[in-house]
């Protein structure tokens, strides 16, 4: 597996992470097996970068990552390298929060390590900002979880590129986090640079479109029994359609070039900077071989031009988020 450089730090990860909201039941049920069958192939095929968070199906994807570590022992251990979040909280009601301060991170970080087994993780993220705290006030905070060990480097997730400059003054940002595929490319307009010019990681998020650049969409009948894909703007009984009849170029010329729709998708994307890092998510070994297959190929100018041609910027129907799902993610462009 091609290996990519995390953050400040220099620490080298598989240029394909693993994106580990997919051991909770977010795009459909799973269990312990399956995420076990999915860390094992990601152990054959040299990924090592495993992306979680404590929100993720309430814990339940920490503590699976840290039964099979517990369970492989150290050679496991040594071989991911983990990264997680915090910063996402909720009230008895259910209501979501925000909670940036160095209390409740530390805290959500404590009980991450116990679930995952780990004394350290290599990457901390700020889940979602809340807007009322300065961020050079949780970056320090990010930075006093450095000092005492508890994680190696720090990162944000959803943040704008000014917000990141303001940051990295204070602590070196290794990562931020955010959407970022052919469906969406919105970081082009200044996150992709800022992170480059900072030579932090910009770790790409639904990479493939929460499934729309593969070979087998999810169907409008599966969106509706998911909570988020429901009211997902893209996946609306208007929009789901165009999305798959605008899509099917590109699916058409993966199927030329001899790879997966989902493995073009990969490569589209590790061709637009070293720095970037895609972290998808998958409940199938077989689409993980899919995905793994776009880190060998080497996109020419030729083939960029003819993606770029099925699948011309701003051709996706629909906002990547419902008006509820923006609160949190800050919108610079």
């Amino acid at each position: 597996m091609q290996q990519r450089l995390l953050g400040q730090a220099k620490t080298p990860v598989s240029a394909l992470g693993y994106g580990a909201m997919s051991f909770s039941d977010f795009y459909g049920p799973t269990d312990d097996d399956k995420s076990y069958a999915i860390l094992d192939r990601c152990l054959d095929l040299g990924i090592t970068h495993i992306d979680t968070s404590n929100v993720y199906g309430l814990g339940r994807s920490e503590q699976r990552i840290g039964a099979y570590l517990a369970k492989q022992g150290k050679q496991a251990q040594d071989f991911f390298t983990i990264a997680t979040k915090a910063g996402i909280a909720s009230k008895e009601d259910g209501t979501r929060y925000f909670d940036n301060s160095l209390a409740h991170l530390e805290s959500e970080l404590d009980k991450s390590l116990q679930r995952l087994g780990v004394e350290q993780v290599e990457l901390l993220y700020v889940h979602r900002r809340d807007a009322s705290v300065p961020i050079e006030e949780v970056a320090e905070s990010l930075a006093t979880l450095v000092r005492k060990g508890k994680t190696r480097q720090i990162g944000f997730s959803e943040i704008a590129p000014t917000s990141l400059e303001i940051a990295n003054e204070i602590h070196p940002v290794a990562a931020v986090q955010s959407e970022y595929s052919l469906a969406t490319r919105s970081p082009e307009m200044g996150l992709v640079q800022k992170t480059a010019q900072l030579d932090a990681a910009l770790v790409a998020f639904s990479p493939i479109g929460r499934s729309l650049l593969t070979d087998h969409p999810l169907s409008f009948a599966a969106c509706q029994n998911l909570t988020f894909m429901k009211i997902n703007p893209r996946f609306q009984q208007d929009t789901y359609p165009r999305n798959i009849q605008a899509s099917s170029g590109f699916r058409a010329l993966a199927a030329e070039m001899g790879i997966s729709t989902s493995g073009l998708a990969i490569a589209w994307l590790l061709a637009q900077g070293d720095h970037v890092l895609p972290i998808p998510g998958t409940r199938s070994v077989e689409h993980l071989n899919e995905l793994a297959a776009g880190v060998d190929l080497v996109l020419s100018a030729t083939d960029l031009a003819a993606i770029e041609a099925v699948l011309p910027i701003g051709w996706c129907h629909g906002d990547r988020y419902a008006h509820g799902q923006w609160k949190g993610p800050e919108k610079y462009c």
